[in-house]
């Protein structure tokens, strides 16, 4: 995912926004890593280039 994703993503449950950490780039895309609401704390993996903006009981268990 490109990082300019992060201007318009937000957190599903309350709609903040997200911060990007850990993140692993290849060729100028966020390849891994976490994002992370700013109120909530609620924690989104990325993985292969894809944000898994699932809510946490739907994510259980369901491949990205």
């Amino acid at each position: 995912m490109k990082e300019s994703l992060l201007e318009i993503l937000c957190c599903p449950l309350d709609k903040h926004d997200l911060e990007l950490e850990d993140a692993e780039y290849e060729e100028n895309e966020v390849v891994s890593g976490t994002l992370i609401c700013t109120e909530c704390g609620e924690r989104y993996p990325i993985e292969d280039g894809i944000p898994n903006l699932l809510p946490p009981d739907m994510r259980e268990g369901t491949p990205a």
